[in-house]
């Protein structure tokens, strides 16, 4: 909270102002580009982090494809994640997130400039129709974040069961799977402190389709892991 506020009075002249585009935005999410609100997003992200004393220190940028149509499979460690990633990914994406953020001011109005999709853990119905139209509007060209552990992390850079489900949207997709190692990102909101912080994104090498076609949901969910734990150092 004590960052929050930091980052709300370095900023005190510019937040009436984004504050109200972003608001608009949310409401008229239709009539602007998904480019346009996608830099809107960046832009109060970076005066934030600026204000907040957070740096963000990008790796692998490389890593992630040259064409639309990806899906990020980041680490969860807290809600700052979406934000750490939105500033160092310079490609538009959207989120699937868990229905009980919907409602968090702020976040609500930057899901909703990403049209993105608040799935409900407890409807396998509703669920499985949001894997669906996910897997839709990525093989259309549309960029998703999926926090494929469920539930953030309350230990810190340590990695958590990653549930095989969440790569079911990638695996009807076609699509490449990117893994995003997450490093810090819990310190900016859930630490109870305003010293400076740097927050590390790690791009990691992606699963292609013919990478993975013939695995199954649980094993790209283990290789994915295993992958982010040696990024973060965790083997």
């Amino acid at each position: 909270m004590k960052r929050i506020l930091l980052m709300v009075f370095r900023n005190i002249f510019l937040v009436p102002f984004m504050w109200i585009k972003l608001c608009y935005y949310a409401s008229h999410v239709d009539k602007y580009p998904e480019e346009k609100r996608f830099a809107m997003l960046k832009f109060i992200t970076s005066r934030a982090n600026k204000g907040g004393n957070v740096t963000i220190e990008v790796h692998g940028e490389e890593n992630i494809p040259e064409k639309d149509g990806f899906i990020f499979y980041p680490n969860h460690q807290g809600l700052y994640d979406v934000l750490a990633v939105a500033e160092a990914c310079p490609r538009p994406f959207s989120v699937v997130a868990k229905k009980e953020v919907a409602e968090i001011q702020f976040l609500k109005q930057v899901f909703a400039c990403m049209k993105a999709y608040m799935i409900d853990r407890d409807d396998i119905r509703q669920s499985m129709q949001v894997i669906l139209s996910v897997a839709e509007e990525v093989k259309r060209g549309r960029n998703y974040l999926i926090f494929a552990e469920g539930t953030r992390s309350k230990n810190g850079n340590e990695v958590q069961t990653l549930k095989g489900g969440s790569f079911k949207a990638a695996v009807k997709a076609k699509c490449p799977i990117v893994p995003v190692a997450l490093v810090d990102a819990f310190l900016p909101f859930d630490s109870n402190t305003i010293k400076p912080v740097t927050v590390q994104v790690h791009f990691l090498e992606p699963l292609y389709y013919d990478d993975y076609k013939h695995m199954k949901t649980t094993e790209i969910a283990e290789q994915v892991k295993e992958r982010i734990q040696k990024a973060i150092g965790l083997q």
